[in-house]
């Protein structure tokens, strides 16, 4: 197989047990966020519009870029696309039934999820073009593109539909775990051959975009200690893939990078998330369980740099822009660190309520979500 042909993230409470670490924060002194620095910034980014989709509540919405469109989700079941460069509204409609997931779009289809398994897809227009239902209840972004929409439900199953017809394709099932994280485990196409997706457990898998077989399976990290608790080791966000490489983290486990083509481990590194990764030609990036944030080189796992400047502020799914690495945090802050040693370039207030999704580019803008629902969009000023 040739891949080279060619995107919870939880709120930090939002897991399905107990409190873990990032749940405890007002408890433990061990867990204050740290206040912010002044700084000069060196890179000056301007808020040039703001929009509204509606309230997350306690699911993570993630946008979509396409092209210059974003489209956004909200819990109360509005879907929207918005001009990226103006946050003008194109279309937004209002759903019959609350959602849990969203959204994914190849830039004709809409495709949106609920907690009883809805799948929902909108045609170009807003209008809906069919309704189908998984075996669970989904919480991460549905994949649209390569004439699939491809579902996950929270127990690690995942279905593919024909874009078009709503026939189900195929559908697969990694191995059950007992307990796992309520976390947004995204999925990746890997070109027009396979999907990229972890799992409860710290499973691996390249999946076969005709068939719903695996190419390879491999774990990322096992899981490890006595208690159910402690052995949680979910792979937490969606894989990156750049190139021949795709990286992946787990939570109390491991971050670690992989032949895409064959699922061999190129290294792998002692780390836990909740949140992501981030990934491009040389850096991944991510933030552990206390929002230290970490840059690694692709080639060798070697540690470039980290930062504990925005310790426990709960900071969200990263993502690299240029040479800066962007990520959001529990006060409705959006970090700019330069990608070379991770002090900060710039900083921007949106509206004080949590940021928990990876902001996407569209064009030349950056397009933040917050869990109050509005859509921020930033521009960098050369």
């Amino acid at each position: 197989m040739n891949l080279l042909k060619r995107y919870v993230v939880p709120a930090a409470c939002a897991m399905t047990l107990l409190a873990l670490a990032a749940c405890s924060s007002h408890n433990d002194e061990r867990r204050t966020p740290v206040p912010l620095t002044e700084f000069k910034p060196v890179l000056n980014v301007q808020q040039v519009w703001k929009a509204s989709v509606g309230k997350a509540g306690r699911y993570l919405f993630s946008p979509v870029a396409v092209g210059d469109a974003v489209y956004a989700a909200g819990e109360n079941g509005s879907v929207g696309k918005f001009d990226a460069q103006t946050g003008k509204e194109i279309w937004k409609v209002k759903l019959k039934d609350d959602l849990s997931a969203g959204v994914g779009s190849d830039g004709n289809l809409t495709a949106v999820g609920g907690l009883k398994g809805q799948v929902y897809v909108l045609d170009n227009n807003g209008k809906l073009l069919w309704q189908a239902t998984a075996p669970g209840e989904i919480i991460s972004p549905p994949l649209v593109g390569n004439g699939l929409v491809i579902v996950r439900t929270i127990d690690g199953q995942i279905v593919a539909f024909n874009a078009q017809t709503a026939e189900q394709k195929w559908l697969y099932r990694n191995r059950a775990v007992p307990l796992n994280l309520r976390v947004s485990a995204g999925m990746t196409f890997a070109g027009d051959q396979a999907v990229l997706a972890g799992f409860p457990g710290g499973g691996f898998a390249a999946i076969n975009l005709q068939t719903g077989d695996a190419f390879w399976e491999t774990p990322v990290s096992y899981p490890k200690g006595v208690t159910e608790v402690e052995r949680i080791n979910d792979v937490s966000g969606p894989p990156t893939l750049v190139g021949a490489t795709t990286c992946a983290v787990t939570f109390q486990g491991q971050l670690g990078c992989f032949d895409a083509n064959s699922g061999r481990a190129v290294w792998e590194k002692p780390f836990s998330s909740v949140s992501g990764i981030a990934q491009d030609d040389t850096t991944v990036v991510g933030a552990d369980d206390w929002s230290v944030v970490h840059a690694y080189s692709v080639a060798n796992g070697a540690q470039t740099w980290s930062s504990d400047k925005l310790k426990n502020r709960d900071l969200s799914v990263p993502v690299l822009l240029g040479h800066a690495v962007v990520m959001g945090d529990y006060q409705g802050y959006v970090h700019f660190l330069s990608l070379d040693d991770g002090s900060f370039v710039s900083r921007v207030k949106t509206d004080g309520s949590p940021i928990v999704a990876a902001p996407v580019l569209a064009g030349n803008t950056l397009v933040v979500q917050t869990k109050d629902g509005d859509l921020f969009g930033l521009r960098p000023q050369q």
